[in-house]
């Protein structure tokens, strides 16, 4: 188990987290054992999954993927498949099951997500690219061809998540008074795009950033760790506008990736500001100082 891993598991999921770093060693052999897995290399990890190489029982190379279900990642498993491989890494198993269910831990408790997925290159994401502008073209096509699609029934919903975003921005008590007028500007952009109407029904990845889009064999890249939405394909900007941040280059940035999912620059400058405002809240109510850089892209997109 790694070290990191579980301190932010139990940091960021409290006692279900516990639980999950306490059962899981056990639960992964009993998974390797009943899909006839064998280990093939070191574990790693982001801040929600574990990822283990491994070889199928016909010698095909994959990945076991590991997580808690919570909100952002029990539908990741649908997103792919509704993906079926174009443009995004591949399922090829699936299964949910319950902290305690034999694993010495007590009581049942949270569930976990498996995913048997198809093995890409690790080594290689769109970091490895040193020239920006080079990575940004393959990660706005992908973005356009994830975003084409139709989301699948019982996804949750970005009409959801902006109406909830709104309610705690009225409830935001910031200390400085910049952080209070970015809430306020993006809060009332996200207010007017909503009042068009509905927010769509397209299938968005939500973290579509140049190290979640990995080489592979049978595409030159591919996205991998969906937190999937049902919605307008103009919040999903964000990610590659921040990760590998360069504020000469956001405007251009965000020209390309607006015009790669056929939104007008005023609704994707409205989604965007809402996506922005969805940050500055979850820094605002931990207590964190808000970086200058969100200020800063919602200012360059409504240009």
């Amino acid at each position: 188990m790694p070290a990191r891993f579980a301190e932010g598991q139990r940091r960021y999921e409290g006692a279900a987290g516990a639980a999950f770093v306490a059962a899981v060693p056990a639960m992964v052999a009993r998974r390797l054992e009943r899909w006839s897995l064998r280990p093939e290399g070191r574990v790693r990890h982001g801040v929600a999954a574990l990822v283990l190489p491994v070889r199928t029982a016909d010698g095909e190379r994959a990945v076991l993927k590991v997580q808690l279900r919570t909100e952002e990642t029990a539908d990741e498993g649908a997103a792919l498949r509704a993906w079926d491989g174009d443009g995004a890494v591949r399922v090829l198993r699936e299964d949910v099951e319950t902290v305690g269910n034999g694993g010495g831990v007590g009581r049942p408790g949270p569930e976990v997500s498996w995913l048997l997925l198809e093995r890409l290159d690790e080594a290689r994401d769109l970091n490895s690219l040193p020239d920006v502008r080079a990575a940004l073209r393959p990660l706005a096509a992908l973005l356009a061809r994830l975003t084409a699609v139709r989301a699948p029934a019982g996804l949750r919903r970005l009409d959801d998540v902006a109406d909830n975003l709104l309610v705690r921005a009225a409830e935001a008590a910031p200390r400085d008074e910049a952080t209070r007028a970015l809430i306020a500007d993006c809060a009332a952009a996200l207010r007017d795009v909503r009042t068009e109407g509905p927010a769509g029904e397209r299938l968005l990845h939500w973290d579509l950033h140049y190290g979640n889009v990995l080489a592979a064999h049978r595409a030159p890249w591919l996205a991998i760790d969906p937190k999937p939405l049902a919605g307008d394909p103009a919040f999903d900007l964000l990610p590659a506008l921040t990760n590998r941040y360069d504020p000469t280059d956001t405007a251009r940035r965000f020209a390309v990736l607006a015009e790669a999912v056929g939104a007008d620059r005023e609704r994707a400058a409205a989604w965007t500001r809402g996506r922005v405002l969805q940050t500055v809240l979850w820094e605002v109510e931990a207590g964190r100082e808000v970086a200058r850089m969100w200020g800063e892209v919602a200012g360059a997109v409504g240009r």
